[in-house]
């Protein structure tokens, strides 16, 4: 496993880079209304698409959920782009005696409440279309793993060209509750529900 030796003045420079670089690639972002509870970490669980994923929960962490970004990645990903190291980036193989290891470090992030850790539950690359997210068992190792106060945030990213040459992404953020206080099996089908809900209003969205 390959810890995060993430460095302050870097990750802000990257943050601020990546909303640059987002703004030339999109017509649009668009962060639906969301307020994270304070004296909370987040634990943010994202639906995983496109290339673009974990520089949407770098925009997140940064620009509207004011935490302190980490992000898991596959560790064969993280060897070859070893700078994501220093934004907060650590490692997990999937099937392996360390991926143990790397949930209880994601778990012992979450204990201080200036964290936000980026996980893709789905643990592999799924149109944004579908209309049912699968939960890898994992992510009930990790939540039982926290020890401090954490909220647990879905969040949906949603594409759309409409009237424009570029792309535009909408996010949708849902409030899955503490960790800990919502088992499971209903954790995966609020996720569920919630991302239904989105796709559904994504038809209506203004634009």
């Amino acid at each position: 496993m390959i810890p995060a030796r993430r460095v302050n003045w870097m990750s802000n420079w990257f943050a601020k880079y990546m909303r640059y670089r987002m703004h030339k690639a999109f017509n649009q972002v668009v962060v639906m209304p969301f307020e994270p509870k304070p004296g909370h970490s987040i634990l943010l669980l994202c639906n995983h698409f496109s290339w673009w994923d974990g520089f949407f929960g770098n925009y997140l962490a940064y620009w509207h959920l004011k935490r302190k970004l980490y992000i898991m990645m596959q560790h064969d990903h993280l060897e070859k782009r070893w700078l994501f190291n220093y934004f907060g980036g650590f490692s997990i193989e999937k099937g392996s005696r360390e991926m143990v290891a790397s949930l209880q470090y994601a778990a012992g992030l979450l204990n201080d409440p200036q964290n936000l850790v980026v996980v893709f539950p789905q643990g592999e690359l799924i149109s944004n279309h579908a209309t049912e997210v699968i939960i890898e068992r994992g992510i009930d190792k990790l939540i039982k793993n926290i020890k401090g106060p954490c909220q647990v945030v879905y969040s949906c990213v949603l594409i759309d060209y409409f009237e424009s040459l570029k792309p535009s992404a909408y996010i949708h953020l849902f409030d899955c509750g503490v960790a800990g206080e919502v088992p499971f099996d209903e954790l995966v089908k609020n996720i569920n529900t919630f991302h239904q809900q989105a796709l559904k209003a994504q038809t209506n969205v203004e634009h």
